[in-house]
């Protein structure tokens, strides 16, 4: 029985790999698999007629897979792996003992033959191991090196935006999103005396009613010693940072949008605004009509805001948009591409677009708890002003309820397709808010426009719409924005002393489709673009991918940093990429302070649309190298000769590969070699540390019978991706086989250091381990992907907890090996933060609470590490 049993194994394994590599060779790829197939399936053949040729037959196509794979990849254990571990485990089974003593019968001439054969086999099984265990003992994809002790020794003044060395008040630390720290108390000396200080569980996590891109991705804010936290679902969370006690808690009382219409519920953080520092408010005003304008600096009319937990005696009314944030009425794709119509909300084909009430706003109040806010942004259209002393409404921010409603002036109002997941800017008199427009739902989106408000009142001072970038004045009350316009999604950077704001900009719907696109949108689609912090205009634009057609967001915030280059002091900017490439700009003039080079993109756009003839390469470039077939992988050599199949039907021409309508490779995938968690900068050592990831991702377009019929998702499933409205819906997802694993050879992950000055990639290391992405807690480094950032410090040690197995990491700076780890909860997909607490220690602090797109575990954990007291 047992032998029938590896016989028809062995047999079934031969007969499909010569089936599909005739397949694969039919598509003009390689030959080895059909050859392969057919000795697999004689020698399984042989092994049930107990033939002891069977076993040479089989060390034979042994032999010949491993020396075939070390052509097709050297000595990559993990390239190896699929091509022959499975063959050796059939191999092992073959010898086993009492099926080699019933092979060999009972003459003697029977068994000399059978000890021939399974001593071929037996050899060609240690050649294997032989060959295994060198590959295991190399790591052809490193790449080993250190930053000179004299650059790690470096010390300079550095701007700071006057943030103690102790605390983290904004996303990045400070408004120059460097996500860098002074504090050098935890070393690469004793980082592996970390341990947990505290835990701390919000209460709140993702379920299977929720959107599955909710997200714990928020970066904690540490300052006047409390810790200030928010939920995925806006709620914020005020804690003692040396014992993560809770002393307040905010909850706006949100009202979840339509799930259909609803990508994300995700907070990446609060923002907060000392008015201790900032100058005296200017008088609200208190009269009506235009001339109000002249008595607050800015519009005479403001937004005011939804439903939400008022300040005592307030009573502010609901308008039009509470209504619909409130509204639990099911979504219709009906009035999917008729202008002026809600696109996919809850209105009727031939209604009128909502007109949302802008009231005048309201007098800042006295509360001295207000001195130091915060400021919250909601799933449901709102900015919401709390004290940071007490989780309190601070009444006055457009109108009593201390809320600025985000859908005033909004085309084609739809809950759930616009909103902010990211913490907005805050300069000393204004926050600027840009926001999520759900990607691929409808050609009739809201708006992407940017919003800058009086920090006291609420008040409109400017608005930044991508389509109509010279009309910066406030909207006139009962106009819209442009709809569909370009968006900004991520955080955005500020530099005080040169008074401009650096925006990472989106596309506009569809993502894969840009025949249609003006003028405008193809100025601002995937650019950083520098505005005017006073007037909101556009000081210069920087693009990074030309005609975007692949979803490339510039997904990441800015980092502002001063760089020496030949002996000069140059004010430069640090804008990661989608794509892998890292642009390294002049932020007074945007140009580049690092060589980009224009090289040629592929072509073959479909009908009615084209592609650029070329696309820009940073000397920082994370770019990969182009996919081959020999690239293709799995765990087995089913499932990689599926991959291989699958690389040959779809259109690949390397790069910037154009959607089609048969179905395109896109590598590096719209999941980004770089995201929003960015990258880390030293100011002083004036390096990078950074996380880049690789996964390639599909791209199918569909043609569109009418604007409104589904065409790639069914009744009661959310709408993404059917273009309402456009010319074609897509298909877009990850480049997997069957078993769900990716179809290009890891490492997916690493962690790099690079020498800003030069652009040289010092190092790049595989980071992350498997632990948690296969059946079996194999702790393999085979370098995972991740999506959150890294934090890097004077101390001289980097952290990062973003990668799909769940650990929070420290990484030597000068030479990026980890130091330690600790095994955390749930998925780690947020960019952690640190903080000197009163008690003198210095604390990392690490949020554990999944990802849904990524299908990391749910949690709710906040934990805190320290060196042991007294060290």
């Amino acid at each position: 029985m047992y032998r029938s049993i590896v016989s028809i194994l062995v047999l079934i394994l031969g007969v499909v790999l010569a089936i599909g590599g005739a397949w694969l060779a039919w598509l003009g790829g390689s030959w080895f698999y059909m050859p392969l197939g057919v000795v697999l399936a004689i020698s399984g053949g042989l092994f049930m007629a107990r033939a002891p040729s069977a076993l040479a037959l089989y060390g034979l196509a042994l032999l010949g897979t491993l020396a075939w794979s070390i052509w097709e990849v050297g000595f990559d254990w993990w390239a190896l792996a699929p091509r022959g571990a499975l063959l050796v485990v059939f191999g092992i089974l073959m010898l086993i003992p009492a099926i080699a003593i019933r092979l060999a019968g009972r003459g003697a001439e029977a068994r000399s033959g059978q000890g021939a054969a399974g001593g071929f086999l037996a050899l060609s099984l240690l050649v294997s191991a032989g060959v295994a265990g060198y590959a295991v003992s190399i790591d052809p994809h490193d790449t080993a090196g250190a930053f000179p002790n004299e650059r790690m020794n470096a010390r300079a003044e550095v701007e700071t935006g006057g943030v103690p060395d102790g605390e983290w008040q904004a996303y990045g630390r400070t408004s120059y999103g460097r996500r860098y720290s002074p504090l050098d108390q935890i070393t690469p000396g004793n980082v592996d005396q970390l341990e947990v200080a505290w835990t701390y569980h919000t209460g709140q996590e993702r379920t299977g009613a929720d959107p599955v891109e909710t997200t714990y991705e928020v970066t904690p804010l540490v300052f006047d010693d409390t810790m200030y936290v928010c939920t995925p679902f806006s709620t914020v969370i005020a804690l003692d940072p040396e014992t993560g006690q809770e002393k307040w808690r905010f909850d706006p009382e949100l009202k979840k949008p339509p799930r259909q219409t609803t990508q994300h519920m995700t907070c990446r953080g609060v923002s907060y605004f000392d008015g201790s520092r900032a100058p005296a408010p200017a008088a609200a005003a208190t009269t009506t009509g235009p001339d109000a304008a002249a008595n607050t600096g800015a519009t005479a009319d403001t937004e005011t805001g939804t439903a939400a937990p008022q300040a005592a005696d307030s009573a502010a009314p609901q308008d039009e948009a509470s209504a619909l944030a409130e509204s639990d009425t099911e979504v219709t794709t009906q009035a999917a591409g008729v202008p002026q119509n809600v696109v996919t909300g809850n209105a009727k084909p031939g209604d009128p677009n909502p007109q949302i009430a802008r009231d005048r706003p309201g007098t800042p109040g006295s509360d001295a708890s207000c001195v130091k806010r915060l400021f919250v942004p909601t799933s449901d259209g709102r900015l919401i002003a709390i004290s940071a002393q007490t989780g309190e409404i601070c009444p006055g921010f457009g109108g009593a309820d201390g809320t600025v409603n985000l859908w005033a002036n909004m085309p084609n109002v739809t809950p759930g397709s616009a909103y902010s997941t990211s913490p907005p800017l805050i300069t000393d008199h204004l926050i600027v808010v840009g926001g999520t427009v759900n990607d691929n739902v409808s050609a009739t989106s809201p708006s992407g426009v940017i919003r800058a408000f009086d920090i006291n009142t609420g008040a409109l001072v400017w608005n930044f719409d991508s389509k109509n970038p010279d009309s910066t004045t406030p909207i006139a009350d009962g106009e819209t924005y442009s709809e569909n316009a370009p968006n900004s999604w991520s955080v955005s950077s500020y530099d005080p002393e040169l008074g401009l704001i650096y925006v990472p900009m989106g596309n506009q719907s569809p993502d894969q489709f840009g025949g249609n696109r003006s003028d405008a949108v193809e100025r601002f689609s995937s650019s950083v673009t520098a505005l005017d912090a006073e007037t909101g205009q556009v000081r210069w634009v920087y693009q990074t991918v030309h005609h975007d057609l692949w979803d490339m967001d510039v997904p990441a915030q800015p980092s502002l940093i001063d760089l020496t280059i030949d002996g000069a002091t140059v004010p430069a900017l640090v804008q990661p990429t989608k794509q892998g490439e890292v642009f390294v700009l002049n932020r007074e003039t945007g140009e580049p302070v690092l060589p980009v080079t224009e090289v040629p993109a592929p072509e073959g756009a479909v009908t009615g649309d084209f592609s650029a003839p070329t696309q820009p390469v940073s000397t920082v470039s994370f770019n990969p190298p182009k996919l081959t077939e020999a690239d293709m992988w799995g765990a087995t050599p089913v499932d990689q000769l599926y991959c291989r199949i699958r690389f040959h039907e779809l259109t690949y021409d390397g790069r910037y590969t154009p959607p089609s309508l048969s179905g395109s490779i896109v590598y590096p995938g719209n999941f980004g070699t770089f995201n929003w968690g960015a990258v880390a900068v030293d100011p002083e050592r004036q390096m990078m540390f950074a996380m880049p990831v690789y996964l390639a991702f599909t791209s199918k377009l569909i043609e569109r019978p009418d604007e409104t019929e589904r065409m790639v998702t069914k009744d009661g499933e959310p709408v993404f991706n059917e273009n309402f409205g456009a010319r074609y819906a897509s298909e877009m997802g990850a480049f997997t086989s069957p078993l769900g694993l990716p179809c290009q050879q890891p490492p997916w992950g690493y962690v790099a250091g690079v020498d800003l000055t030069t652009g040289k990639t010092v190092y790049e290391h595989r980071n992350g381990t498997v632990r948690d992405l296969s059946p079996l807690p194999l702790p393999f480094k085979m370098g995972v992907p991740g999506i959150g950032g890294p934090i890097v410090t004077r101390g001289g040690v980097a952290f990062l907890s973003g990668t799909m197995d769940y650990y929070v990491r420290g990484y030597d700076m000068q030479t990026g090996r980890e130091l330690w780890r600790a095994r955390l909860p749930s998925g780690g997909q947020a960019t952690p933060s640190t903080y000197m607490g009163k008690d003198g220690r210095q604390y990392l602090v690490v949020v554990a609470g999944g990802h849904g797109s990524t299908g990391t575990k749910a949690g709710d954990s906040i934990i805190a590490y320290a060196l042991p007291k007294g060290t």
